[in-house]
């Protein structure tokens, strides 16, 4: 791996190595442009990914402070964990399930399609499904995901034949085993899926794609990339004239250190990314870096979820093989007669008896909780996942009152549910029960919130300055030197998982930034 000096101020210095920021790595190395990317969090492998949920979730999640406030359930039940984001080398794709999908043509337009609905900030993006179809395909292939170029989809488990079998009886027509970034047989150096139960703890055969084993070595092979891990970015830097000039982080020793920069992308999640931005404030910018708009947190954007179980009378064992192991994908289209905009998905889900008995029904205890622990092998499950409606007051903010170990403010992430997303939940809820119950259920419930889910939102693409926080490319509209490389800039979420899009728009992102530099107008 290369290593470059802490005053070469001609390096890229992209803050997390997750989705976005690995790919975005990867793609500016391959072009030859020197990179450094910071990562909070330690360096793991597949030898070192624990199966066992709850050692793991220490092992890979974010557990510095944070709080939450606002009505949703979450800040009830998990009111430290408002949101689970990984903090290692690949970020959220170490964690992540896999499931890979394009967003759809009308979600770039949600605004002009849904029109105006009161409590929301909707607003189209300034990019269109065919500005992305070619990146789209880029990151498809680099991913292997399961039902493009080719590659044959993944066997379906028991939790998926339930979930087809009832799914069929309703009449729904796209069901499959998903589109998915695991390896369906040897793919790119690694192998097929071994099904073995623990996508969320880390992928110990290597077959789901995570930045961690692809990404990051292909760009440390360059020449042109180093990974400093343990690295805590604490704020960005810049000059009179306005342009970032570095960043500040604390390393593994807890010693503070300055690296120069000539770009400097961000991707830390749409929590940790605009938190950055606002501790970042100056005389210069003193509501935050590129916040002249005021949009640098706002719009916050989660998915709508929730999960839906049955039980049966014949043993189901939903946990073993891929833990999102199916799809059906027939609501995820707009159809503004059930009652609300936009679509959802549901995905097969699983969760082992630990995280059974801590999200089934977070607080809950006694003979109806116990009823249905003691049936855990008769189980299966689904997750619900779906547009929510971006709104200004969602957001994230420092909170003054509470630091992290660094002394630096804590974000806080304020999330009301709009109307929109509680009838689409309500909806998704019964389709779901009704699934099961066509499958043959005896009995189902219905699962509120986690505090695992897809951020989304708050540093967001728009056509005009006065509307977001970065241009078309993820370019900051007030710091031409500062981009936004993660799901931070999404606009509207749309209904799908959103990964595949961090991707193509890293890839995007990366031309874009080559271009730049070699016209120096970067």
């Amino acid at each position: 791996m290369a290593k470059f000096d802490f005053s070469d101020d001609s390096v890229v210095v992209i803050i997390g190595s997750g989705a976005g920021g690995g790919t975005l790595a990867n793609e500016l190395c391959q072009k030859g442009i020197k990179v450094v990317t910071l990562e909070a969090g330690a360096l793991q492998s597949q030898a070192s990914f624990i199966n066992d949920e709850w050692k793991s979730f220490v092992q890979l999640a974010w557990l510095d402070a944070r709080t939450t406030s606002g009505s949703w359930r979450v800040a009830k039940d998990f009111s430290g964990l408002p949101a689970w984001i990984c903090k290692t080398v690949g970020g959220t794709t170490t964690h992540w399930a896999g499931a890979s999908l394009r967003f759809q043509e009308h979600e770039f337009r949600a605004k002009t399609t849904y029109g105006e609905i009161k409590g929301t900030s909707l607003l189209d993006w300034p990019i269109t499904l065919k500005d992305l179809e070619p990146y789209y395909a880029k990151a498809e292939n680099k991913m292997g995901v399961t039902r493009t170029n080719g590659i044959p989809g993944l066997p379906g488990n028991n939790n998926f034949k339930v979930m087809y079998n009832g799914a069929s009886k309703l009449g729904y027509k796209e069901l499959h085993t998903g589109n998915m970034a695991i390896n369906s047989q040897p793919r790119d150096g690694r192998g097929r899926c071994m099904q073995l139960g623990f996508c969320f703890q880390g992928c110990k055969s290597g077959a789901k794609w995570s930045t961690l084993y692809t990404e990051i070595p292909k760009a440390e092979a360059t020449g042109n990339f180093e990974l400093r891990t343990q690295a805590h970015v604490t704020r960005i830097e810049h000059n009179a004239a306005g342009k970032v000039t570095g960043v500040v982080y604390m390393d593994k020793d807890g010693k503070e250190q300055r690296q120069k920069a000539r770009i400097v992308c961000v991707a830390g999640n749409s929590i940790e990314t605009p938190r950055l931005l606002l501790l970042s404030a100056s005389n210069q910018f003193k509501d935050g870096l590129a916040n002249s708009a005021g949009h640098v947190g706002r719009h916050y954007m989660r998915h709508m979820t929730g999960s839906v179980y049955a039980a049966f009378k014949n043993p189901v064992h939903m946990y073993r093989g891929t833990t999102m192991a199916g799809i059906v994908r027939d609501e995820a289209a707009h159809n503004p007669a059930r009652g609300f905009v936009g679509g959802y998905e549901l995905e097969t889900l699983s969760l082992g008896i630990p995280f059974m008995a801590a999200f089934l029904n977070p607080g809950g205890w006694g003979s109806d909780f116990t009823w249905w622990m003691d049936r855990y092998t008769n189980l299966a499950g689904m997750w619900l996942v779906g547009e929510d409606m971006p709104r200004e007051t969602n957001r994230v903010t420092l909170n003054t009152n509470v630091k992290d170990q660094y002394g630096n403010y804590a974000p806080n992430v304020h999330f009301d549910d709009h109307e929109n997303d509680i009838a689409m939940r309500n909806h998704a809820f019964t389709q779901g029960e009704r699934v099961y119950e066509a499958a043959g259920a005896i009995r189902t419930f219905r699962t509120p919130p986690y505090p695992s889910t897809h951020n989304m939102g708050t540093s967001r693409m728009s056509a005009r300055p006065q509307d977001g926080v970065v241009n078309k490319w993820g370019q900051t509209h007030d710091i031409p030197n500062l981009f936004i490389s993660d799901g931070s800039q999404f606009t509207t979420g749309g209904a799908e998982n959103p990964t595949l899009t961090i991707v193509t728009l890293a890839i995007r992102q990366a031309d874009h930034i080559a271009e730049q530099m070699m016209q120096r107008a970067i």
